[in-house]
């Protein structure tokens, strides 16, 4: 690996590097000045990839994999926290900061890992909004997808608003969805014995196959690989001082508004999964696995009326949301790691496309029940690569000459390498598993 060349490198996102200005005076206006890329980041962490696995967690196996959410979540504040200050202490965003520690080889390696993950969960939102559309309008679903393609249009058109106004409308989407679950979550009446129970890890996620297989694939839609890329550059977008206190102080306020709108993520990730366990596991419906069928059977179960259209709704909010970030992660990505830049409306494209094929086939030849099998399965995915941005993360944050005197505390270093090595063996596991024929992908 190599020691990087010290000194400034060049912008991450360019059109938008340093174009937040931060206010003085208290800190609540110094706060508020930081708070955005956070919300930007846990709208990853609530996209319809999410839905599918804590849908199907939640009737297959009532409150146990709660607690796999939880500590996906701590997961995800730990490295989310490294992220963000990679990208204020070095000025690179984990894109850039590979391109210059690592070779040729592992460059083009580590891009193609971060494109694969990208793509995933390109999938999971492009099934996500057309399984919403079809919901919400009767659309069928092969429609439902190419018409993803329109949203390229609508990103495009925020991002020339500015950036406070592309983080103003994630933040009210992230909102209306938390809003959904608020209310769905007063009509479903959980066991809250149960539910606290679930709260603490169980021996028989490990032993179990079939539940290893779902727990990582919540693992996989919550810890997500492309979120850390995009974090340590979005980050840049605030025009703090280029001095020690101003980095520090960007770093406190930038983990306090990544720690808070990722609690919103535990939230609606939790209330995912509380909903299965509540309505369709307690009522001996534990093969739900199926967003369509989530739907349909809501709005009985609970006894409310409009308890299916704000569950669509929802799913709407968040499809639209998680397009913004893939879109900007991507631009990042390729840029970052291979030094190529392309127009963003052609990158969009160009993502999308690949992330439509699969989905089109899927739906032509499976219709809705393959959906909720490729969602799954775009999280595992997820899982598996989230390893090869993750240790760079970690590596980078813990040296003190790349970081210029701003790595990370030791503990932080400590347990983010002690995350890794669980997502790791994890993996591990599951790839025997499947080896094996113990789980089918």
């Amino acid at each position: 690996m190599s020691k990087w060349k010290i000194g400034k490198a060049e912008a991450s996102l360019p059109e938008v590097h340093k174009s937040v200005r931060i206010s003085g005076g208290s800190f609540l206006r110094r706060l508020l000045s930081f708070i955005g890329p956070g919300y930007m980041v846990a709208v990853g962490y609530m996209d319809p990839g999410n839905w599918a696995t804590s849908i199907a967690g939640g009737s297959a196996f009532g409150y146990t994999l709660l607690s796999v959410v939880v500590l996906s979540n701590f997961m995800a504040i730990i490295l989310q926290a490294l992220a963000l200050r990679l990208g204020v202490a070095s000025g690179r965003d984990l894109a850039q900061a590979s391109h210059d520690a690592f070779g040729p080889k592992m460059r083009w390696f580590l891009w193609i890992m971060a494109e694969a993950a990208i793509v995933a969960t390109d999938l999971a939102e492009v099934i996500g909004t057309a399984i919403a559309l079809n919901l919400l309008f009767n659309l069928p679903l092969a429609i439902g997808v190419v018409l993803t393609l329109l949203d390229v249009a609508l990103i495009f058109w925020l991002q020339g608003k500015g950036f406070r106004k592309v983080e103003a409308v994630v933040v009210a989407l992230t909102l209306v969805i938390a809003a959904c679950f608020a209310i769905e979550l007063a009509y479903a009446h959980p066991v809250y014995g149960a539910l606290l129970a679930g709260l603490v890890p169980q021996s028989e996620i490990l032993t179990n196959p079939a539940m290893l297989y779902v727990a990582l694939g919540i693992l996989g839609a919550t810890v997500m690989p492309h979120n850390l890329y995009l974090h340590s550059s979005i980050i840049q977008t605030r025009d703090y001082p280029d001095t020690r206190e101003g980095k520090l102080n960007a770093i406190r306020m930038g983990t306090i508004d990544s720690t808070v709108a990722l609690m919103f993520a535990l939230f609606i990730n939790g209330a995912i999964l509380v909903l299965g366990a509540a309505a369709f596991h307690a009522t001996g419906r534990t093969e739900v696995a199926e967003i369509q069928d989530a739907y349909e059977l809501l709005s009985p179960v609970l006894g409310l009326s409009i308890a299916s259209t704000l569950f669509a709704v929802a799913l709407l909010a968040s499809g639209l949301n998680s397009t913004v970030t893939a879109t900007l992660t991507g631009q990042i990505v390729m840029e970052g790691f291979i030094r190529f830049r392309l127009k963003p409306w052609m990158r969009r494209l160009i993502t999308r496309g690949i992330a439509i094929v699969p989905a089109v086939i899927t739906v032509v030849l499976y219709g809705e029940s393959g959906t909720a099998r490729l969602l799954v399965l775009s999280q595992v995915v997820l899982s598996l690569q989230l390893p090869f941005a993750m240790v760079p993360l970690v590596m980078f944050t813990a040296d003190r000459t790349k970081m210029k005197g701003l790595q990370a505390p030791r503990w932080m270093t400590w347990t983010a390498g002690g995350i890794s090595v669980i997502v790791i063996v994890l993996n591990m596991k599951l790839l025997f598993d499947v080896a094996t024929g113990a789980v089918a992908l």
